[in-house]
């Protein structure tokens, strides 16, 4: 098998800038039995330790969000630095990393999003739903990745990093501010009515975003693939 081309990484976020060098200046001081699997590995454990906080903050004790919040950091951690060691240390593997990355990337989101529907704190539909929408948009980035060897990583200056804070600021607040964590609305339909938290309304609201982002990059994405593949 050929070495695979490797694509154009597209990194637009907000905070681009300052994590390359976080990143950088991380893996120039990482030991020498560190390895990108191995945090890969970490990445996974911080996914985890997501999940595992958002079921014990909704069963148990809304302070266990911490340990939601501590999770993220370890998830950033090793997903974020790994790539970019193999590439201090001039060890990218093309095939192996591009399929290890986005194999474990998959099952860590689902990992996070079916702890955070099982918690209670929010819906278990509204957080798949937004797993669905978060999939199909991974999948355009590999689909574009492999079809015009561009790998953005952003949408709307928004990445994993900056979600991760989202998530984080979010986690902070329903510890901190009860009336926010005990705020319901009841939505009342002609089946029932339906009780929504504050978490709820933020979770359909970063739904109908990522939703919107998809179909405007679908769109956008479909109409450069009719410009560069014309009907002959």
């Amino acid at each position: 098998m050929s070495k695979r081309e490797e694509s154009v990484r597209i990194q637009r976020s907000i905070l681009n800038g300052v994590e390359k060098k976080v990143l950088v200046w991380l893996a120039e001081r990482q030991p020498r039995w560190m390895t990108s699997d191995i945090l890969t590995i970490i990445g996974t454990i911080g996914a985890v330790v997501v999940a595992a906080g958002f079921i014990l903050a909704g069963k148990v004790n809304i302070n266990y969000l911490w340990l939601s919040s501590l999770g993220f950091v370890i998830n950033w951690y090793g997903d974020s630095l790994d790539g970019t060691l193999a590439r201090v240390r001039n060890k990218q593997r093309p095939l192996y990393g591009y399929y290890l990355d986005h194999t474990v990337d998959a099952i860590n989101e689902v990992i996070m999003f079916v702890g955070a529907g099982l918690s209670g704190l929010v819906h278990f539909e509204l957080a798949m739903l937004i797993l669905v929408v978060y999939l199909m948009l991974t999948i355009n980035v590999s689909v574009n990745a492999h079809l015009k060897k561009e790998f953005c990583l952003t949408y709307a200056k928004m990445g994993p990093t900056e979600f991760r804070i989202i998530m984080i600021i979010v986690n902070t607040i329903l510890i901190y501010a009860v009336p926010v964590r005990e705020f319901t609305w009841t939505l009342e339909a002609s089946s029932g009515e339906y009780v929504f938290s504050a978490l709820d309304i933020v979770a359909a609201v970063i739904f109908v975003v990522l939703t919107l982002i998809y179909i405007v990059t679908v769109i956008r994405d479909a109409l450069d693939y009719d410009r560069l593949d014309p009907m002959p």
